[in-house]
């Protein structure tokens, strides 16, 4: 009668089993606290700040009587740059806030139509209303890599010296509005033209 021993495993091996679990546990915990931190999305940094907006010339909108942009009218002037499209639901949730932004005249509101059909900006906004002063054609999302676009919405802030005063990234509220965009056109608004 043969009697079977088993071997215990050697602990290196044992470690060798247990690394693809700690790994994950590691990962998971950092994402987790990253998820868990409170930061604001909307608020991702980007490298243009402070920098000219980037030159830019698009074509207008067919059938609205607008200009299209050209980042050259920007200087001497506070004016917002909102990159929309109407395939884009959030930027539907946010419209009203730019319909209501629209009635202060200290400043301009440009749209930037990203990649979408000239009959589907239109109806967009004709079916919303139209909140701004000119609104540029983007056909093939070039411009948008230019002024570094994560996704549609976002919203710029250029200063009357012509340079990216703050990007907002995601839809508007009301709240955010009040509380973190109209502070930066204030502060834009307030600064020197030099």
């Amino acid at each position: 009668m043969s009697v079977e021993t088993q071997e215990p495993k050697p602990p290196r091996r044992r470690l060798l089993l247990l690394l693809p679990l700690v790994i994950f546990l590691v990962l998971a915990g950092i994402f987790l606290t990253q998820l868990m931190s409170g930061r604001d999305v909307s608020a991702i940094p980007s490298a243009l700040i402070g920098h000219t907006a980037p030159e830019t010339k698009l074509p207008p909108l067919e059938g609205i009587s607008l200009p299209g942009i050209d980042s050259a009218n920007f200087a001497g002037k506070v004016t917002l740059v909102n990159v929309f499209a109407s395939w884009c639901a959030p930027c539907r949730e946010e419209h009203p806030v730019f319909m209501a932004l629209s009635q202060d005249k200290r400043f301009d509101i440009v749209g930037l139509n990203y990649k979408d059909k000239p009959e589907n900006a239109r109806r967009f906004l004709g079916d919303l209303g139209n909140p701004y002063h000119a609104v540029g054609v983007d056909e093939n999302g070039r411009a948008a890599i230019d002024w570094g676009v994560y996704g549609v919405p976002e919203t710029f802030v250029i200063g009357r010296d012509g340079k990216i005063a703050y990007k907002h990234v995601g839809p508007l509220s009301p709240e955010s509005a009040r509380s973190v965009l109209l502070p930066e056109v204030e502060k834009a608004l307030a600064a020197p033209t030099s």
